[in-house]
């Protein structure tokens, strides 16, 4: 905890509370230190256990996935409350347990709407890698009537949800991209140079244009 805290740069932290993130650790340092202490299950929950998101972090990186039970992962789901810790742990973590899809439609459906992000970034998964199963015009229905009023992290998961059916599915495309049409949700979202724009029609038509053109 020392060592974490020797790590800290208010210049870090000052950018990383604009996000909602309270730490002011370079992230490139603290891999640097997961590196060095390799996988350690035991560590990983004693560092969890303290609260602190730098900790946390480097518990995500450390830790063995498949050896937590469901109830811990859901647990710790339920306490991971910023932005970088909630996105490490589930895509770091959950979606390498053995407890991935059992957890994906528990918290799909909760009244939280952080822990309901979680559920529908790993919906996200399925519609890449296994969408057997699913049904994604229920899904898109859930979307339309849903996500205009969703809170920020709900919303921003469900419109990735959202750009990555159309992207993947041509037969639901139109009405995705029709969908994120209607709603405008991040259409006017401050994007870089060089990088594709959230807005799920103009992220759906580049993706799809990338594929086509390998």
């Amino acid at each position: 905890m020392a060592e974490l805290a020797a790590l800290e740069d208010p210049r870090v932290r000052e950018v990383n509370e604009k996000r909602g993130d309270d730490h002011g650790v370079n992230l490139s340092q603290l891999r640097a230190v997961a590196k060095r202490l390799k996988t350690q299950q035991q560590l990983a929950k004693e560092l969890w256990e303290t609260g602190g998101t730098v900790a946390r972090l480097l518990a995500v990186l450390i830790c063995r996935p498949k050896a937590f039970e469901r109830d811990e992962l859901d647990d710790m789901l339920r306490q991971a409350r910023t932005p970088k810790v909630h996105d490490w742990l589930v895509n770091y973590v959950v979606k390498k347990s053995t407890h991935a899809e059992d957890l994906r439609v528990a918290w799909f459906a909760d009244a939280d709407p952080v822990v309901a992000s979680a559920g529908w970034a790993l919906t996200v998964e399925r519609v890449v890698r296994k969408p057997a199963g699913l049904d994604l015009a229920l899904l898109l229905d859930t979307i339309e009537a849903e996500m205009q009023e969703a809170p920020d992290r709900l919303q921003w998961a469900m419109n990735h949800c959202l750009a990555q059916i159309g992207i993947e599915n041509e037969e639901h495309r139109a009405r995705a991209i029709d969908i994120g049409e209607r709603l405008e949700v991040l259409k006017d979202y401050p994007t870089p140079p060089n990088c594709t724009s959230p807005f799920a029609p103009i992220w759906i038509a580049e993706m799809v244009r990338r594929q086509q053109a390998v």
